[in-house]
């Protein structure tokens, strides 16, 4: 077996030896944390989902605030032959078109969310040059108010003056939340990775043991205190224990390379999991969780929004069905002369009112159809609320039940690790000194191994609970207060 030692003994060393070439990094979870909430790519991607709805919604509030736009039409020269119609004589003529027009405006434009109307005052000067008669004309409106008001139709800013706030809280909610799912997948890798070195320490520590177990059984196969069995028993486990030290290695390997590209970190650095024993003193109340969940959450607004926008679509197609009627109204003065200065003298008074309407009188069912179906969908929307709603519950119970028995989990599991340490100890002795199998002893090695895997396990279960209660509440249960983060500063990054 001395082959075998030498062989498992170079596999360590080449494994050991691999990560001194890379930079070595003592992190605790906590730590590993705020890293991947500082830098990594998903934290990247959720700031900038973010900062593209937070530009949303100022869009939103922008078109509430009056706007102000230059218009115009420069050097439009045309030289062409038109058709047009003798007024005298009816006859059809081809007239030679041959000018230049400029026209230059300035309109203040006013949305009216309310009533769903639009408020402009504009101001505006344009210049005819007509070649073939050598004439020039100006015009000018140096003010005119105009109003447009659709009456009985679907007011589309009242409808966004709803949901538009509403759509932004929850962003900001959405991204408090996606920080949280950042965090699980934290633990999950920070876990993994230490049950995988721990997994690789224990292939070597049972490699080596094997080994240095098998060198006493060989002794002893000659006095006849082991038999011949139990000793190629022993030679099997190091040959596994060898083979197992590879395996183990290739896995500690991807578990590093899967929390390092979730950092935002490459090959060269090597992340050594710091554990804390200690839990916090958290105990979950159902009650106290569920009113947080449902005040803080993202899941109660998006409820709500999608309930809006059934109810938008029902007072859409009620719209479409019946009288359509807009009112259209302008007021100023204006004037036009050859000469400039005399186009602003003299203003003529200028009022347009007109009322444009349509009325369906047979359109085949198509409008109450449509009523119809958005009811429908409407009906739909509110039971799939109400059932998301008892789902909700019913998760948020199950978590808590889950962590509040996670932790006393963790202390079974703690002192299970202790109990098979110690008991593979007094095993490996009591073979020492001939009082116990081969057979007990690789079950007490067996035992140790599963009860450090179990205790690891529960760990990264119970932070995985832990934090998937902050992802669903947005609340911190360690100090006591709601999650919080300067968005402003967010928006200046």
């Amino acid at each position: 077996m001395k082959n075998g030692s030498v062989f498992g003994a170079a596999i360590a060393a080449l494994v050991l030896l691999s990560p001194a070439l890379r930079a070595q990094r003592q992190m605790t979870l906590d730590q590993t944390i705020e890293v991947a909430l500082d830098q990594s790519v998903s934290a990247l991607q959720a700031r900038s989902t973010f900062v593209s709805r937070y530009w949303q919604f100022r869009s939103y509030k922008a078109s509430l605030l009056p706007s102000l736009s230059l218009y115009g039409d420069l050097m439009s020269f045309d030289r062409s032959l038109r058709l047009l119609q003798n007024y005298n004589t009816g006859e059809m003529v081809y007239t030679d078109n041959y000018n230049l027009q400029n026209s230059l405006g300035l309109a203040l434009k006013q949305n009216v969310s309310f009533t769903g109307g639009t408020i402009q005052l504009y101001t505006d000067l344009s210049r005819i040059d007509q070649f073939s008669a050598s004439k020039q004309t100006w015009y000018a409106q140096p003010v005119t108010f105009s109003y447009r008001q659709p009456l009985f139709s679907y007011n589309a800013f009242k409808w966004e003056k709803l949901t538009a706030p509403k759509e932004y809280e929850k962003a900001k909610r959405s991204y408090l939340e996606t920080r949280e799912r950042i965090t699980i997948n934290s633990v999950k890798y920070f876990y993994a990775l230490l049950l995988a070195q721990e997994d690789y320490s224990s292939a070597i520590s049972s490699y080596e043991s094997a080994a240095r177990l098998l060198e006493v059984a060989r002794e002893r196969v000659s006095l006849g205190s082991v038999t011949r069995d139990e000793c190629l028993q022993l030679e099997l486990r190091a040959l596994n224990d060898s083979i197992a030290i590879n395996e183990k290695a290739a896995a500690m390997m991807e578990a590093q390379m899967q929390l390092n590209s979730h950092l935002g970190y490459d090959e060269s650095v090597e992340i050594q999991p710091l554990v804390e024993d200690e839990l916090p003193a958290v105990m979950m109340d159902f009650d106290f969780v569920l009113d947080r969940s449902l005040k803080n959450s993202s899941f109660s607004l998006d409820n709500e929004i999608k309930l809006l926008d059934a109810e938008s679509s029902v007072a859409q197609a009620k719209a479409s069905r019946g009288i359509s009627m807009t009112l259209n109204a302008r007021f100023g003065l204006s004037n036009s002369a050859e000469d400039f200065r005399r186009t602003y003298q003299n203003l003529l008074n200028q009022e347009v009112v007109g009322l444009s309407f349509s009325v369906p009188i047979f359109d085949w069912g198509q409008g109450e159809g449509r009523v119809k179906r958005a009811r429908a969908a409407q009906d739909v929307v509110k039971a799939q609320v109400q059932q998301s709603e008892n789902d909700y519950r019913r998760s948020v119970f199950t978590l808590v039940a889950q962590f509040n028995n996670q932790r006393q989990q963790c202390y079974v599991s703690r002192r299970a690790r202790e109990i098979a340490d110690e008991r593979y100890e007094l095993v490996t002795q009591k073979f020492l000194d001939g009082r116990s199998s081969v057979t007990e002893l690789n079950t007490a090695q067996n035992e140790k191994q599963s009860s450090l895997r179990k205790y690891i396990s529960d760990l990264s279960l119970y932070w995985n609970y832990y934090y998937s209660l902050r992802e669903l509440t947005l609340y911190d249960f360690i100090a006591g207060s709601d999650l919080d983060i300067d968005f402003d500063r967010l928006l200046e990054e």
